[in-house]
């Protein structure tokens, strides 16, 4: 893994998003409960951005646009596609359930660093 300097600790404070971009990765940090991390900037299902998501209070981010849920630690899908109502689910249920990219961060001498594996950058 190659660790990529992000931005200044300062530019993300508590309760804030940016999306950055590390070499062909654009990336979305969240900084919440007091922990920064990195994602996809856009949602595995339909491609919407995730910063105009939905951090919740248990550690997930909401798409904006079809409502998924992912787990911020993990990537893991926590829901999938269940709006729009009725036509939600059966879209949700024909396309392939897709987990979100995350990324391991850490703070370094003031700075956002994310984690990138070979290949990545």
């Amino acid at each position: 893994m190659e660790w990529v300097e992000a931005i200044p600790e300062g530019e993300l404070p508590e309760d804030s998003r940016q999306v950055v971009q590390l070499g062909e990765h654009s990336i979305l940090l969240i900084h919440t409960g007091g922990r920064i991390y990195a994602t996809a900037s856009t949602c595995p299902h339909m491609g919407a951005p995730l910063e105009k998501g939905t951090v919740t209070s248990d550690g997930a981010i909401v798409c904006f646009r079809h409502h998924s849920a992912f787990d911020l630690a993990t990537g893991d899908v926590k829901e999938w596609s269940p709006w729009p109502p009725g036509v939600g689910v059966v879209l949700g249920q024909i396309s392939r359930k897709k987990a979100l990219a995350v990324f391991p961060t850490k703070v370094e001498d003031g700075r956002i660093w994310v984690g990138l594996h070979d290949g990545e950058e």
